[in-house]
């Protein structure tokens, strides 16, 4: 290595504060900070282009930590750098409630962070979307504007997940540039050497994705700048294998698993530091050493000058600004709400699918910073429309992400599109493969991004698939996500109602559930208040109905028809359409009370497990659904054969009545 002493100087500050904070809480994993501090060094202090003072700087490279158990190093990073809410009372508190600097990065904890990372392969899937959203907002508002690199650092565990080859594959297939993929290759995992469960040729495996490839001593730093200046000169994405030891400095237990995932210990922790050179008490940092990472901090802030200066000048300043702050277009409530009057008076008969694609036809018009997508399935989804040309490597203009059968990637890039800023994701598959994606679509809930899951084929209504295809639990599980809103429209004005309400919710994750089969319009009669924002409502009935008959989706209109039967059977009842009960938990007592009413008759009909009824249910009321997996054939018949009927409605309630 040819470091300088002021270079290991820099690097050590990391260790040191990282080894200090692990022992002080007793928990947490040293290795990483300690055999990437060379790397995270040369990246903040040289490369990459950021500002504390302003950490949401729409211009600034992005970091992704995709090895998120090693957060140390970024905590360390972020403190050295002089982020402000970063204090040495927050290294101090490491992994303790209440702290900004939880076990793993977590968004919006501290500024920096730019996204939740922890779960491996997430990162990676993440660092693709936010590589993406420079290359499409570039194309769009011009390099004066966007000029950005995206940056990850993943280690062995990263590389193992699936999710990373999806990643990978999509990022070189469009040749994304400007995203440098930074392997902390240390050749161990938490149960040992990397090659007890793992033999791939990582370089050969990138190299075959489409990407460049430089392989380099982790521990250098004039090979790392050198390798890091290098990835920006290249016209596809770089992945740069840096050979490290895990635990660097560490004399029992570098290169070991033993410094993965635990404290040092007093003498392992003593031993480090003196091998390390680092004579300074524990969480202190010489003055010097301190300044020269201060001043890195600051270096960009005349590089943020003359791009606010830039931006102030064009042309887009305004558009750009409207968009890197979230905020829908101006006149976007109204146009919905005129779609709404005119759907109410044509009354189509489509599937849900369908009538999404008509909202989209309309939404995509008026929001130009709508993003969309889907796994493979664009013609099943309907998830285009003719403002959505392809986003490909020749043309990063494109609107719509041909994600290829790559859903956990998709939902991962989605959420990367997200965080960057600009971009309004959504993307479509079936609702069945909400299971390959639910570990992304549980991090959007989590980091609070507004992303659309526009997901197909919501239940037995597809047909002869059969019960590969056929979701039969999915609902429930979506609505066990916090903060994840479900949606499941009953007709087209619904399913416009829907959208708009995904759109709206900017802290909020949203999940579509939609037909393939035709549903009638039930709202026949136009009303300029989103009734589906209230997630459940009187549909058709009186308010003392002697039943209330909740469903959702394609299931209403079985309500409806069973509501008419009960009518000339002389029992009164009230159907409720409910198209999200998240929305619906979220009302006034005495609203909730007005929906539930007091009827001596509650009957709930979904085509799907009865798990996410009970509360509207109560002790005695019933569920029309399915308690087992779905079965082949024709959508009359699947429905006859389990039972989810007009008829099967209307025993229900004479039951109980």
């Amino acid at each position: 290595m040819t470091n300088t002493a002021q270079q290991n100087d820099l690097a050590n500050a990391i260790r040191s504060l990282s080894m200090d904070a692990v022992e002080k809480a007793n928990s947490g994993h040293p290795g990483l900070p300690m055999g990437c501090a060379d790397i995270a060094t040369v990246l903040f202090t040289k490369v990459m282009k950021f500002d504390p003072a302003d950490s949401k700087w729409a211009d600034r490279d992005r970091f992704v930590l995709s090895a998120g158990h090693g957060s140390m190093l970024l905590y360390s990073a972020l403190y050295l750098l002089g982020y402000e809410d970063m204090t040495l009372d927050e290294v101090k508190n490491f992994r303790q409630l209440g702290s900004r600097t939880a076990g793993h990065p977590e968004y919006g904890f501290a500024e920096g962070i730019e996204t939740t990372t922890g779960p491996l392969g997430q990162g990676i899937g993440n660092a693709v979307g936010m590589a993406i959203a420079e290359a499409k907002l570039a194309a769009e508002f011009g390099a004066d504007i966007v000029d950005h690199y995206t940056w990850c650092l993943a280690g062995d565990g990263c590389l193992m997940e699936g999710i990373s080859q999806e990643a990978i594959a999509l990022a070189g297939h469009l040749k994304l540039n400007k995203l440098v993929v930074i392997w902390d290759n240390n050749n161990i995992t938490i149960d040992g050497a990397v090659s007890n469960a793992d033999s791939t040729d990582q370089v050969a495996r990138f190299q075959a994705s489409g990407w460049n490839t430089i392989e380099i001593d982790g521990h250098d730093q004039a090979a790392i700048e050198k390798a890091l200046l290098d990835a920006k000169t290249s016209d596809k994405p770089t992945m740069i294998a840096a050979k490290t030891t895990i635990g660097f400095g560490a004399p029992k237990k570098a290169g070991t698993n033993k410094v993965h995932g635990s404290p040092l210990g007093a003498e392992e922790l003593a031993g480090a530091k003196e091998a390390l050179g680092i004579t300074y008490p524990a969480f202190e940092v010489p003055a010097e050493t301190l300044e020269a990472w201060r001043a890195a901090g600051r270096r960009s802030q005349n590089v943020r000058g003359e791009w606010l200066s830039r931006l102030g000048a064009s042309a887009h300043k305004a558009e750009f600004e409207r968009r890197m702050a979230g905020q829908l277009p101006t006149g976007f409530a109204g146009a919905m709400n005129d779609y709404k009057q005119q759907l109410s008076a044509d009354k189509p008969k489509v599937a849900s699918r369908k009538a999404s694609q008509m909202a989209l036809e309309i939404i995509n018009a008026i929001v130009p910073e709508t993003q969309g997508g889907s796994a493979d399935l664009t013609g099943s989804n309907l998830t285009n429309t003719k403002e959505t040309l392809p986003f490909q490597a020749d043309n990063y203009s494109g609107r719509y992400m041909m994600y290829g059968i790559r859903e956990h990637a998709m939902a991962a890039a989605m959420n990367g599109i997200a965080l960057h800023g600009g971009l309004i994701p959504y993307g479509g598959t079936f609702m069945c493969f909400t299971d390959y994606a639910r570990p992304a679509i549980r991090l959007s809930a989590l980091m609070h991004q507004r992303v659309i899951y526009v997901m197909t084929h919501d239940s037995i209504g597809l047909g002869e698939d059969g019960p590969t295809h056929q979701p039969v639990e999915h609902m429930s599980a979506m609505r066990a996500i916090p903060n994840l809103l479900v949606f499941r429209p009953a007709d087209a004005v619904e399913t416009a109602e829907c959208w708009q309400l995904a759109l709206e919710a900017d802290s909020t994750p949203s999940i579509l559930a939609l037909s393939r089969q035709n549903l009638p319009t039930v709202r026949t009669e136009h009303t300029a208040e989103n009734l589906s924002a209230k997630g459940a409502y009187t549909l058709v009935g009186p308010a003392d109905a002697d039943a209330v008959i909740f469903a959702t989706g394609s299931e209403v209109i079985i309500a409806v028809e069973a509501q008419k039967a009960l009518a000339e059977k002389g029992v009164s009842a009230r159907v409720v359409s409910v198209p999200s009960m998240e929305l619906f938990n979220k009302q006034s007592d005495a609203y909730k009370a007005e929906v539930l009413g007091s009827a001596r008759a509650r009957v709930a009909v979904e085509a799907g497990i009865e798990m996410s009824w009970n509360k509207l249910l109560g002790d005695k009321g019933k569920f029309v659904g399915m308690n087992s997996f779905g079965a082949s054939g024709k959508i009359d018949d699947l429905y006859a054969h389990f039972g989810i009927t007009a008829d099967a409605v209307v025993e229900a309630v004479t039951s109980q009545l």
